[in-house]
């Protein structure tokens, strides 16, 4: 069975972008257009990895973050962090939340399917 990602971008264009690549490389998606619909769509789906944006309405990715951690169910799943955004202060504050990894938008699917193989082998 293959692993199952949940992306959460308000861009339409980037989650249709994301389904594509990953599922060409033999992932399941589901989406989400924003943090608060993404927390909803994790328990609907129980995915193995969460991919977020950061910057988005209702609840940014920040917010996403520390809502997925602060559910027991949730603690050890792998989060990686897709954004525009690469300043070391964001990513600090990602960890800080419990992202596990940073990747920075326009991103090489070669580079994020390994980059999911590494924290969701």
């Amino acid at each position: 069975m293959s692993k199952l990602i949940l992306t959460v971008d308000d861009s339409a264009s980037m989650r249709m972008l994301l389904k594509t690549s990953l599922t060409a490389q033999g992932y399941r998606i589901e989406s989400a257009n924003d943090g608060q619909h993404g927390l909803e769509r994790m328990h609907e789906v129980q995915p193995d990895l969460l991919i977020t944006d950061i910057n988005m309405p209702k609840m940014d990715g920040f917010e996403l973050i520390e809502a997925v951690r602060a559910e027991g169910q949730f603690r050890g799943l792998p989060i990686l962090v897709l954004s525009t955004e690469f300043s070391d202060e964001k990513k600090q504050r990602a960890r800080s939340a419990g992202a596990t990894g940073w990747i920075t938008k326009p991103f090489e699917a070669t580079k994020l399917g390994a980059a999911i193989r590494r924290v969701c082998p």
